[in-house]
């Protein structure tokens, strides 16, 4: 099995860059392609052992628009933006194969609206998703543009960065560059980011997640305020270059994803679809992923206690749970 790697860079169509990293066995034809959420970028430094001990080939792309990937082309819906540049990345990897590879698409928090873009794409746009065995969506993120009542649940900070006042006129116009600006300032730097991370994450949880997070970096070896710095630093490198990533997530969030969850063709509903969830979370509701798991087909929900990270600390028995069948 290979260390993780470094940050890589793959150069695209159009003078585009794709940033990415990976870990594993990279002449394995089972693929786990994580999408990453809001504020961090593909990164392999800390795999789960439950991941590390199977026969795959871990490939954690980072987005468009954060971090090294450049954003879409003006002229590029970011749908379509997304789909070409996933399959350049696995086409990449594999250039023999025929494209046929077992892949395991995952996600977490806003990381899930791709990996649901790319399990619902026709497959003359996403040939690899012939090959999707099945999808890890943990904190899961519903479709606004077909859940009407996604918004009940919001707290009201999402609400106004990306509920529905975010898509009114003439605050769609005037949201993104205000809330740029404020949050510019929080993570700056990785000591603001970190005291940023520390009052919006890690000083919310209750007395039972507090006694989680603790038994979880007993079990990791993870040191006191490691996880905490690493977020941080992560936060910083996916808008130091660019903001693009962060504006777009409400037009993202609020566009048609290119298909309608409920009629999904059989071949689209034959992977099985895992989602994990937390009671706590209050930037994706546990509401969200209960609508998903009622609107896709071969579905399976886990509510587990905590907030926005609490999936963290069952995230050994989680990925085991989703890769049971892979060797």
């Amino acid at each position: 099995m290979e260390t993780a790697s470094h940050e890589r860079t793959l150069a695209l169509a159009g003078g585009r860059t794709l940033a990415y990293a990976t870990s594993g066995d990279a002449s394995s034809t089972t693929v786990v392609l994580y999408l990453h959420g809001a504020f961090t970028t593909g990164e392999t430094s800390h795999v789960s052992s439950a991941i590390a001990s199977k026969h795959v080939h871990y490939v954690c792309p980072t987005l468009p628009g954060w971090g090294n990937t450049s954003p879409p082309a003006t002229s590029t819906p970011y749908i379509d933006c997304l789909i070409s540049d996933m399959t350049t990345l696995l086409d990449h990897f594999y250039p023999e194969n025929g494209r046929d590879i077992k892949l395991y698409l995952s996600g977490g928090s806003y990381g899930t609206v791709p990996a649901q873009i790319l399990y619902g794409s026709s497959y003359d746009k996403f040939p690899y998703g012939r090959c999707i065995v099945g999808i890890l969506l943990m904190a899961g993120v519903s479709p606004f543009h077909y859940h009407k009542d996604y918004a009940k649940y919001m707290d009201w900070s999402s609400y106004f960065i990306v509920g529905p006042i975010s898509q009114w006129f003439p605050f769609k116009y005037l949201i993104p560059p205000l809330v740029t600006s404020a949050m510019a300032k929080k993570v700056n730097t990785v000591e603001n980011a970190e005291k940023f991370l520390r009052g919006f994450l890690f000083d919310k949880m209750d007395e039972t997640e507090k006694a989680q997070y603790l038994q979880w970096r007993e079990r990791e070896g993870v040191a006191e305020g490691e996880t905490e710095k690493r977020f941080a630093e992560n936060a910083v490198r996916s808008v130091a270059k660019s903001w693009e990533g962060f504006n777009l997530m409400s037009p993202v969030l609020h566009s048609d994803w290119g298909f309608r969850p409920d009629t999904l063709d059989e071949e689209h509903s034959r992977p099985f679809v895992m989602l994990v969830t937390t009671a706590g979370d209050t930037r994706a509701p546990p509401e969200w992923s209960e609508y998903l798991a009622a609107t896709y087909k071969n579905t399976k929900v886990k509510t587990l206690h905590g907030g926005h990270i609490g999936v963290l600390y069952h995230m050994n028995d989680i990925w085991a749970e989703f890769l049971a069948g892979v060797e």
